[in-house]
């Protein structure tokens, strides 16, 4: 329950948020929130992370569909049932969600959280880009930590 209330919430304020991005900017403007680090740039990608695969939308939208029945079907497989893997399962199901919701609905994904330092750039992201990132930090970490104390759900210790 906690992965789809999770799945849920990151999907729906990642579309708020690119909704009101889409309606308050021209495409390409952009607007300083912490002047010289971070600004608000309103972008369209039609590739994945970083612009990779530019143009490549459909065939980001299909594998997108095909990671999501997998992470459903094949959960049991590579996810543990304690408490981080549920927070970073539900992180990649919304994030995931939420950028194939524009791939369809768009035919781009909508990016705007916009930081540099100086000269140095790092590509435009939004929430569902943060929530993946996140969910997939969160497993490695987990899975490390895991490994060297096996907990299990009701806090009774595994067999080594």
């Amino acid at each position: 329950m906690l992965v789809l209330v999770l799945g849920i919430l990151i999907a729906v304020a990642d579309q708020v948020t690119k909704y009101m991005v889409r309606i308050s900017f021209d495409l390409g403007e952009s607007r300083p929130i912490i002047d010289g680090f971070f600004n608000f740039t309103y972008l369209r990608n039609t590739g994945a992370a970083w612009g990779m695969l530019d143009g490549y939308n459909i065939w980001l939208g299909i594998l997108s569909i095909v990671v999501l029945i997998g992470l459903v079907f094949f959960r049991r497989s590579f996810v543990s049932n304690v408490f981080e893997h549920k927070i970073a399962l539900g992180c990649l199901v919304g994030g995931i969600m939420g950028n194939l919701i524009d791939r369809l609905r768009l035919g781009y994904v909508t990016d705007f959280l916009d930081f540099h330092i100086e000269s140095h750039h790092w590509p435009a992201f939004n929430i569902a880009d943060a929530a993946i990132c996140i969910g997939v930090g969160i497993y490695i970490l987990s899975a490390l930590w895991l490994k060297e104390h096996p907990l299990r759900e009701n806090g009774e210790t595994a067999a080594k």
